[in-house]
This record gives structure tokens, C-alpha cells and sequence, in this order.
């Protein structure tokens, strides 16, 4: 369409759009609004737009709406700014510090499943969010009352519907000057944020002791200059590290759990798998790598509902893509959703199959291509924040799913995007003791 080229198709629809695109070929042009773009689907061409970031591609502007949340956080930093922050932020959630993590994680399930009773019914949505921001909470900022975690929470769940709403609607392609009724909300929702985050920083900043959350940590990083991040950097991060660890989580075991009810014969491998390996014991991060089956239920999940469903780059000079040029100014589309679902790389793509992530006598079960799988990006700029999410969704899954089955009421749910992949409606469910 004139000036809004095929932002209208986008806007309808992003995942069934994106799906058509792939249909048409591993390179396909169209225009989001006036901008011209390039939208790729093969694993091949993904891992050269990942792996070129920073030097041929470059990070776009996402928007208003995401800019007023994250700031210049290192998601969204360039060049110098970038690899400092990445620099200061890394050492926080390395292998070594999870691990530190992953005992507040399981306390947090545990106490959620002492909760659980017999029939009883839920609200996964809610259940889920409000274990994952308690685990935020307590690894990130070091406090622990529900009042912080449901300040943050609301905020963050206002900020994200605002965010997927304006980059596939007509917000996309407005000037940043003109006030919207969803810019206003996101102001008002981010105001929350840093009010609250200004608060728990202060109270870091006044103590004697030190504390062994993310924050603290990020308050004593220092760069090869041996400065500080500001107080700006410092609640950009924490809203970046908070994302990562809350909403990214929180969303996959809401798809976990609906695909478990709606697979029994995947469900009752898991509850195996869990009683074998953990016997009479609350699992912990040395269980970890021994939950083989559980890991590769998070790993499917993540193909088939990938919380991040989209990843941008803008071409520079010299850029190139499957050996051709590629205009600077271009900006290329890649789609996890699109990629993850494509049946020339996974057998029966559209199923819940576990078992294709599962060594078999040191040989994967299905050969699939490098980059056909990114729910967490790659190339220099993959999540910080994946091997925390990984560890937090799989331990949170082993206590639950180690005492019971939730049994899904709720019909056919389908995937709205909007900063992440959310449910379209509330997940209903019925929580079954195992026997």
C-alpha cells in the first residue's frame, strides 16, 4: 500500500505474515511502511545476520515505545557503549553466578507446589508470573516482599502489551514527537518502574553489608577505566536482567504447561524422567544437567512458542547476505517463529516432539541445521541472560511437574506478539497430585 507498504499484512497478523514470507523464499523483499527490508528465513543466512552484527549489520531502532522502557540498555547499545556494557554486565550471569541463582529459584517452586492442593483450580498466567517475579525480585534486586514484585510486575505488563501494540500498528510508523494514548501509558508504566528501581538501588547503596544479588553486582562493576555504570546504565540494566529473567520465563512455562496437557505420552516421559533422577529430592543446579528430558521439553517448547519471535539488524556498507549485497540502509527481518517451524529442518514441524532434542548412543535424534533454533538470538549479541532462564525454567518445571499434572480447561490458545510471545487469553487449568 502507498506509504505503508506491507506494515497493514504485518500489523494483522506478524507470525501468519512472517510464515507467508518463508513460503515465498529464503530472501524475500517487502517494505515496512516506506522502509525497504529484507526478510530471511534460512538457518545460514540468520547465522550471518547474527554473527555480523557489530560489523556489517547494525542494531535498528525498535521504537519509542521500546526505548522509553529499556533505555540504552545492552540490548540496544552500539559500537563502544555496547561492548562496555556487555563488559560490565557479563561477569553477572557467567555459569558460576547461576548457580548462586538456582537455589532461590527452586526455594521459590517449592513453595508455590506446598501451596498447590488436589483439583484445585488456576490461572497459569498468573501462577507463573508471580513465581518468576518472585525469583526476579529476590536474584536481581535482593529484596523479597510481594508489594515490590507486584509493583514492578503490573508495570512491566502494561509496558509490554504497549510495545508489541505500537511496533506492528500504526505506531510504527509515526514520528516519535506525537503523544498517543499507548505512549502515555508506557510513560506512566515506566515512571513505576524507575521509581521503584531508584528505591531498591538507594537501599543497595545504604547498606554495610555486601549482598550477593545481580544489582550488587552490577553496582561494583567497573570498566578497564575503572568507572562505574551511572545510575542511568544501572536501571537499564536491571530492566533489561528483569526482562530476561521474569518475562521471558514466565512465558515459556505457560506454553510448557499447555502443551504438556495437550501431550500426555510427552508428559508422563517427564514424570519419569523425574522421579528417576530425583528420587526423593528437590532438585538443584547439579541436577540440572542430569534433566535431559526435562531440558529438551523447555528446548521444544522454545521452537514451537519462542518468547522472542522477532530479530532485526540494518545493513551497513559492504554488507552482504548468501553472497549478495545487500543496500545500506536495508533493514533484514529474521523470525524465530518462521525459522523454528519450517519442516525442511524439523520432521513434523508442527508437533510437540521432545525427543528430537535427545542424543541417541552420542547422535542427536534429528540433524538439525545450526541457527534453525534461536529463541535466544546468537552471534555477539545472544541473550546475556540465557543460561539463567534455561536453568530457572527447567528447575521450576522439575518441582512442579514432580508432584503435579495441570490439566488445561481452557480451549485452543493462540499466540498474540507483542515484546514477547504471550497467550491470547487466560491459561485455565486444574491441578492433579501425581499418585
Amino acid at each position: 500500500m502507498p506509504l505503508l507498504g506491507s506494515l497493514p499484512a504485518f500489523g494483522k497478523n506478524p507470525l501468519a505474515f512472517f510464515e507467508q514470507l518463508r513460503d515465498r523464499g529464503d530472501i524475500v523483499r517487502w517494505r515496512f511502511g516506506r522502509k525497504p527490508s529484507l526478510f530471511i528465513a534460512h538457518p545460514d543466512t540468520v547465522g550471518e545476520l547474527l554473527t555480523e552484527v557489530e560489523r556489517t549489520f547494525d542494531q535498528p531502532d525498535l521504537g519509542i515505545a521500546f526505548r522509553t522502557l529499556l533505555g540504552n540498555g545492552v540490548i540496544v547499545s552500539k559500537g563502544a557503549d555496547w561492548r562496555r556494557k556487555r563488559s560490565l554486565v557479563q561477569p553477572s550471569v557467567r555459569p558460576k553466578q547461576v548457580r548462586s541463582y538456582a537455589a532461590t529459584m527452586s526455594e521459590c517452586a517449592v513453595a508455590l507446589a506446598d501451596r498447590w492442593t488436589d483439583g484445585q483450580h488456576i490461572d497459569i498466567k498468573k501462577e507463573m508470573a508471580a513465581l518468576t517475579q518472585l525469583v526476579a525480585v529476590r536474584t536481581i534486586f535482593g529484596v523479597d516482599t510481594a508489594a515490590d514484585a507486584e509493583a514492578i510486575g503490573q508495570a512491566m505488563d502494561v509496558a509490554q502489551k504497549e510495545i508489541g501494540a505500537e511496533f506492528s500498528g500504526i505506531g510504527a510508523v509515526l514520528p516519535d514527537w506525537l503523544p498517543t494514548p499507548g505512549r502515555a501509558r508506557i510513560k506512566r508504566a515506566t515512571a513505576v518502574i524507575d521509581a521503584e528501581v531508584s528505591r531498591v538501588v538507594s537501599r543497595h547503596r545504604d547498606g554495610d553489608t555486601e549482598r550477593p544479588d545481580l544489582l550488587s553486582r552490577l553496582l561494583a562493576a567497573r570498566d578497564e577505566t575503572g568507572a562505574p555504570l551511572s545510575d542511568q546504565e544501572i536501571r537499564d540494566e536491571t530492566v533489561t536482567l528483569y526482562i530476561g529473567g521474569h518475562e521471558t520465563t514466565s512465558s515459556t512455562l505457560v506454553w510448557a504447561w499447555y502443551l504438556l496437557s495437550r501431550n500426555p505420552g510427552v508428559r508422563d516421559a517427564l514424570a519419569e524422567e523425574l522421579d528417576r533422577v530425583l528420587a526423593d529430592h528437590e532438585p538443584g543446579y547439579d541436577d540440572y544437567a542430569s534433566l535431559t528430558y526435562t531440558q529438551a521439553v523447555i528446548k521444544e517448547t522454545l521452537r514451537l512458542y519462542p518468547t522472542i519471535w522477532l530479530i532485526t539488524g540494518l545493513a551497513k556498507e559492504g554488507a552482504t547476505l548468501g553472497g549478495a549485497p545487500v543496500p545500506a540502509g536495508t533493514r533484514v527481518w529474521s523470525s524465530q517463529w518462521a525459522t523454528h517451524r519450517d519442516p525442511r529442518w524439523y520432521g513434523d514441524a508442527e508437533a510437540f516432539r521432545p525427543e528430537r532434542w535427545i542424543e541417541r548412543d552420542g547422535e542427536p535424534a534429528e540433524e538439525i541445521p545450526e541457527y534453525a533454533w534461536f529463541p535466544f538470538g546468537g552471534g555477539p549479541r545472544v541473550c546475556l541472560g540465557t543460561r539463567f532462564a534455561l536453568v530457572e525454567a527447567v528447575l521450576i518445571l522439575a518441582v512442579l511437574a514432580r508432584r503435579y499434572h495441570l490439566d488445561v480447561t481452557t480451549g485452543e490458545i493462540l499466540p498474540v506478539p507483542s515484546l514477547t510471545l504471550q497467550p491470547d487469553r487466560d491459561v485455565l487449568a486444574t491441578v492433579r497430585a501425581r499418585g
